[in-house]
């Protein structure tokens, strides 16, 4: 099951026109396959583990699904889609714990997909210690790991919370 790859070549109109390969095709498992395969995805019990040396766990579900199933407690809640401006430690819209490339982050959603391909894109961003939770929060709650409900999950979430650019 490879990406089929287009050898088409498309030319873009005006003064300053260019011949170009369109990019390859890819699915989204493919794009799944290929982050996790250079992954070192961890168990629940080694991102506590990870946590207590000093890696970042990092919630990317959506506010919905943590008031559903709750928090990870000590885990910093960014949305996916501000994620790689909060951890890049050159930008303007980083967050205090971004110190550099080399810190351990743990990224989670709720099963472990979303957070693959977002830990791939951290990787790609140059973060070599980025990697997922295998199996999500699902997985966490699973193994009977601490968890935060209601009023003290939304003073986590005002506490932790990053929600604007």
């Amino acid at each position: 099951m490879g990406a089929s790859s287009s050898t088409t070549l498309s030319r873009s109109r005006g003064p300053n026109a260019v011949l170009r390969e369109e990019a390859p095709v890819k699915t989204v498992a493919q794009l799944l396959a290929a982050a996790r395969e250079r992954l070192h995805r961890v168990t629940p019990r080694q991102a506590v583990a990870a946590a207590e040396g000093g890696a970042l766990l990092v919630d990317i579900r959506l506010s919905e699904e943590r008031l559903a199933q709750g928090a990870i407690p000590g885990a910093l809640i960014i949305s996916r889609n501000h994620l790689e401006w909060r951890l890049d430690p050159t930008c303007d819209a980083r967050i205090p714990q971004a110190t550099g490339y080399d810190r351990q982050i743990i990224v989670f959603c709720v099963e472990g997909y979303t957070s693959s391909l977002a830990a791939a894109a951290l990787q790609d961003m140059g973060f070599s210690n980025a990697t997922d939770l295998d199996g999500g929060f699902r997985a966490w709650a699973r193994d009977g790991l601490p968890i935060q409900r209601s009023a003290s999950l939304r003073e986590h979430e005002a506490e932790t919370a990053i929600h604007t650019m």
